[in-house]
């Protein structure tokens, strides 16, 4: 590098996504604290040791094929070149390319490769504390790996890349991954758990819910809080800082969303606090007042406006935030009753159900904008285009791509591989160690110096113990 002006350009933009990594972290210890707080005692380390394994599993298999995966399959099932068809891009990401190490030449690729990394880290944590405790930790990684390294990041490059058939041929746009990552994850986390069935005792005889209290409520609350500040890293790192999105006569610099379409980090300012704000009275007075789901509808405020907030007024942010609470809250208890779901802590709703909304709101919301700069040799957009000759935004595209995120990319896949590892007797845990609690065979109390206490879960728990073995269970915690 030797122009001044463009080496600073460069290592301002390296410097920049290597920080929202770092935000980013913050996600996974956020969702690792609040699994623990809403996990049982007897479970703690078990859920711990479970998040923290996903690092290392997805983090390599993410190398080796993940990211190549986005840059090879930009088209889609007989369209636009076909499925099947690398692009030509795709050589220079092979996990033994030269911009796969550190390279000189190239300051952009580890830590753009890391951005992504950690976003198939929160897909794949999202699944994680709806099945938990009762999933086998190898069960889990394997669905870690398909829904971190294979199917979200094909999600990606269908509709989160500026060249990607879903935004050249449908006008679909979720600039902060409403249905990218959070409805492709919720669908999944749906699968598993029908697969995978409910804990012992959740559901009474007559099909009703039990309540199975969190043992640390402010831990959970607390997770929530980190995961928040994480995802200001998230929406940091879904934009381009600096980029010229004019003509060679006349230059235009600015920060664009990932379609490279011009936005501000002031308007996602605006509109990541006013969708949290939304969500948050929505969801305490929707709960009245009880902590972590006022928090979780916070989140899911966030989720479901996070597919227009590069473009929405700050009003319309909170409206859709609060409408996205609305959604999820009532989805989970809807489905838990009518279809006996037992969602550990509440993520298909506040990932899937909100993701998807926010989706097909930003189709109607954001009708007639740009989506994405029109891609040479690619054919017709299927819905209109915008005075320029853009793919323009439209709600049909974004409600075909809402039902392939969730249920195409999301649903599907999970569930047959969860099939797959039922049938092989690899996804869930013997009864008795589920009884007894996962940590109870090779780890000790999470809690050693402090005496226990008995819920009224627990003793449903002995009684279904009773009846399974003939004999009651002795579980380590609450």
């Amino acid at each position: 590098m030797t122009d001044l002006t463009d080496s600073l350009n460069v290592l301002f933009t390296e410097f920049y996504y290597w920080v929202t990594v770092v935000m980013m972290f913050l996600i996974h210890v956020g969702f690792a604290t609040y699994e623990v707080g809403v996990g049982r005692r007897k479970n703690l380390q078990h859920i711990l040791v479970k998040n923290v394994m996903l690092i290392p599993v997805v983090t390599v298999t993410f190398f080796f094929f993940g990211w190549w995966i986005y840059f090879a399959f930009i088209n889609g099932p007989l369209i636009n070149a076909g499925m099947g068809i690398p692009s030509e891009t795709s050589d220079l990401f092979y996990a033994w390319s030269p911009l796969m190490g550190p390279n000189m030449a190239d300051r952009i690729t580890g830590v753009f490769w890391a951005a992504f990394l950690l976003f198939s880290w929160t897909a794949a944590s999202i699944v994680s504390g709806a099945i938990m405790e009762r999933t086998r930790t190898g069960a889990f990684l394997l669905i870690a790996v398909l829904v971190g390294s294979v199917t979200w990041i094909i999600d990606a490059a269908w509709g989160w890349s500026p060249n990607g058939w879903m935004v050249q041929l449908l006008g679909y746009h979720d600039a902060y991954a409403s249905g990218v990552i959070h409805a492709i994850a919720g669908g999944a986390a749906l699968a598993v758990l029908i697969v995978v069935g409910p804990r012992i005792g959740r559901f009474g005889p007559n099909g009703e819910p039990r309540a199975i209290p969190a043992h640390n409520v402010w831990m959970a609350c607390l997770g929530l809080l980190i995961i928040y500040t994480g995802f200001w890293g998230f929406y940091a790192a879904c934009n381009i800082p600096v980029l010229n999105i004019g003509t060679d006569g006349e230059p235009f610099f600015s920060a664009t969303n990932i379609y490279l379409m011009p936005t501000t980090l002031s308007a996602i300012t605006f509109n990541f606090l006013m969708s949290l704000s939304g969500g948050l009275m929505v969801g305490f007075l929707l709960s009245k007042g009880q902590p972590y789901w006022t928090l979780s509808c916070g989140l899911t405020g966030i989720i479901a406006a996070s597919a227009g907030n590069d473009y929405y007024h700050p009003i319309q942010a909170m409206i859709v935030g609060g409408l996205g609470a609305i959604v999820a809250y009532k989805g989970h208890y809807y489905v838990e009753r009518r279809f006996k779901i037992d969602d550990g802590v509440g993520a298909v709703a506040v990932h899937g159900y909100s993701g998807f909304f926010g989706v097909v709101v930003a189709g109607f919301l954001l009708w007639g904008y740009p989506a994405a700069a029109p891609l040479a040799g690619s054919a017709a957009p299927f819905f209109g285009v915008t005075p320029d000759g853009f793919p323009a935004v439209n709600p049909i595209g974004n409600i075909i791509g809402a039902v392939i995120m969730f249920a195409v990319l999301g649903f599907a896949p999970a569930y047959v591989v969860s099939r797959i590892l039922k049938a092989a007797g690899l996804i869930r845990v013997p009864a008795e160690a589920e009884l007894a609690g996962l940590d109870t065979n090779t780890l000790d109390s999470s809690y050693p110096y402090f005496s226990r206490t008995y819920t009224d879960f627990e003793l449903i728990e002995k009684q279904e113990a009773q009846s399974l073995f003939g004999r009651p269970s002795g579980p380590t915690g609450s």
